[in-house]
């Protein structure tokens, strides 16, 4: 007879002991699930059994397999002799942590048995609650997550493993690494384990999804975490009267209304499913790059409309509600997502109706607070990651949200330039913009004689020509009127003059107002005052006060700048030294001090807590400021 078994823990730290339940006497066989590698071959009498488990043992996912006295245990295939487990580092010290899912594990385990599996989803018999105190509960047929959990080990990124039970259960395990990996299959989440990884990430750390259907069920866990109780429907859940927020439905659904997205940027909801037979489409599918500029997709030598990652499709995916501005894709944020969120690569996939669910796919990155998540979109990531774009992708996340990489090899032969949190971003496509600011949410230029505009977001959207701006040199906009200091768009021209425009699409033609300091070539606007850079190095002051007297007086030194804006109370200049200086907005004599590189910037906005630079031939690109 096959012994059955189950571990009473998903998780343990290296060096401490963990519990088995085992029927009869068995031999056992203790592997790491990630390499292979056998760590331990046992005799087994049961009815329990204790693994002293080494301090020895690195950080990952085992399987012991268990068989009858004498006999040889299976080190392959899948059934109840088998009970998964992770070792967790008693010193974590990895920057990356990958979470794996025990909890979607037990909700498929036993699947259409009444009473005993959550699934089937519409099924009356399915249990509400079930235990991790029963055999089974291990990974389903496909593996979703084992080619990614192997790549990141054969990749040479050092890496650590928890349950993901433990980001429920012990949440401050977060706080000893950079980033957490959400891997593959990924669907089953706590209030509490939201909470824990949204303000990790809050806090600065970093989230990569690569998965789909993230997030999608909220359950709850009982009996110290060995029950996972998940109604899926209001109506029987007994907290839905007393405690909404806490109902065991879709995390998008009434009554908990917490969309997914706003943790993921995407949701299965938009998402697309193949299943059954259906599932032998999700290799024939692509992924469309809508961004190869964006440092993803940096050394893939991808351009913007090239398929990339067949096979990487299915078997669900996740995708947020977009609409495409001038060929471009836009996230509407009508669904939850946050509008920070970046559209990186997109798959149609309305046809898998015929399979199972028809939707679409939209691999993206956004910031939360202090930190950044990334979304692959796909459980069937991993199973791509023998494509070198796929590859790529990967480690361009990962080696930046981990500040530096290992060594290994890259599709272009060197590995890119290490690019912290903080340094320049690609939002735009290359233009000869000759001044910039922003407005009323939205950046507006002056180029090839003419008032541009768009979005002010980081995503790649094109500009759109609203007006004539034949001489303009320089743009500002204050960030609230004062006095006669409209909030608006205000302008140098080459003849002198400081003029004004509305900042609406159909607003009047801009309206001289007073003279400009001789030689103006830089404007920004900053504590009911204005600051000219011109000709000779000087930097001239004009209160908006004095704005109709056109008093402008020098106040010392403009710091070599060729451009000006202002954030947070500060002026920014760009130096033809390709660096950015700063200096407070005070009407008198003032050094201004070095802040960053500038990135070949000649013109430089302000927007949202980031400075915007753009310069011939460069992309637009933003960055955050240095403390300084």
């Amino acid at each position: 007879m096959i012994p059955q078994a189950y571990a009473r823990a998903t998780s343990c730290v290296a060096g401490t002991p963990l519990s088995f339940a085992v029927t009869g006497a068995a031999r056992v066989v203790v592997t790491d699930a990630v390499t292979g590698l056998v760590m331990l071959r046992s005799d087994v009498d049961g009815p329990a059994w204790t693994l002293r488990v080494p301090a020895s043992w690195p950080s990952s996912l085992y399987r012991a397999t268990f068989a009858a006295a004498g006999a040889v245990p299976r080190i392959d295939g899948a059934g109840d002799d088998e009970a998964w487990f992770v070792v967790r580092s008693a010193v974590p010290a990895a920057p990356l942590l990958v979470s794996v899912p025990f909890a979607t594990w037990q909700a498929y385990n036993r699947a259409g048995v009444p009473g005993e599996g959550l699934y089937y989803a519409e099924e009356p018999t399915r249990a509400t609650a079930v235990t991790f105190d029963r055999p089974g509960g291990g990974p389903p047929p496909e593996r979703w997550e084992e080619p990614l959990l192997r790549w990141l080990r054969s990749a040479g990124y050092p890496v650590e493993y928890c349950s993901n039970l433990d980001l429920h259960l012990d949440p401050a395990i977060l706080d000893a690494h950079r980033t957490l990996i959400v891997c593959a299959h990924d669907e089953y989440w706590t209030w509490e384990q939201r909470d824990a990884v949204e303000g990790f990430v809050r806090r600065g750390g970093n989230l990569a999804v690569l998965g789909a259907n993230t997030a999608w069920w909220q359950m709850r866990l009982e009996d110290g975490g060995r029950t996972m109780r998940c109604h899926r429907d209001a109506t029987t859940d007994p907290v839905s009267t007393v405690d909404p927020g806490r109902t065991t439905v879709e995390w998008s659904s009434a009554p908990v209304n917490r969309p997914e997205n706003t943790m993921t940027g995407v949701s299965f909801r938009r998402g697309a499913g193949a299943w059954g037979d259906g599932m032998a489409v999700i290799g024939q599918e692509t992924f469309t790059a809508r961004f190869a500029s964006h440092w993803v997709f940096d050394g893939t030598g991808l351009s913007d409309g090239d398929k990339f990652g067949q096979g990487t499709l299915g078997y669900e995916t996740d995708a947020a509600d977009i609409v495409e501005v001038d060929g471009v894709p836009r996230a509407t944020g009508r669904d939850g997502t946050p509008p920070s969120f970046v559209v990186l690569a997109t798959a149609d996939l309305r046809h898998w109706r015929r399979y199972g669910q028809g939707g679409a796919a939209t691999m993206g990155v956004f910031d939360l607070g202090a930190g950044t998540v990334f979304t692959a979109a796909t459980v069937n990531w991993g199973k791509g990651l023998s494509d070198p774009v796929v590859d790529r992708i990967t480690r361009n996340v990962l080696d930046r949200f981990c500040a530096t990489g290992p060594a290994g090899g890259r599709m272009t032969g060197q590995a890119p330039p290490h690019r912290p949190a903080g340094d320049w971003t690609v939002i735009g496509p290359p233009a000869e913009l000759r001044a910039l600011t922003t407005c009323d949410g939205a950046f507006y230029a002056a180029a090839d004689g003419g008032l541009l505009t768009r979005e002010a977001c980081a995503q790649n959207l094109p500009w759109r020509r609203i007006d004539d701006a034949p001489s303009v040199v320089c743009l500002a906009s204050p960030r609230e009127a004062a006095g006669a200091m409209l909030q608006g768009l205000w302008a140098v021209t080459s003849s002198g003059r400081l003029c004004y425009r509305d900042p609406a699409h159909d607003a009047p033609p801009w309206t001289d107002v007073t003279a400009a300091p001789p030689g103006t070539h830089s404007l920004a606007l900053c504590d009911a005052g204005l600051f000219a850079a011109a000709a000779g190095d000087t930097l001239w002051y004009l209160p908006a006060l004095n704005l109709g007297t056109g008093a402008w007086r020098p106040i010392g030194t403009a710091g070599g700048t060729v451009a000006l804006t202002t954030l947070g109370g500060r002026l920014y200049g760009v130096t033809p030294a390709d660096r950015v200086v700063s200096r407070p907005p005070v009407p008198s004599p003032h050094p201004f001090t070095d802040v960053c590189d500038a990135a070949g910037s000649r013109t430089l906005a302000a927007h949202a807590g980031r400075l915007i630079g753009a310069g011939p031939g460069t992309p637009l690109r933003h960055r955050l400021p240095p403390p300084h």
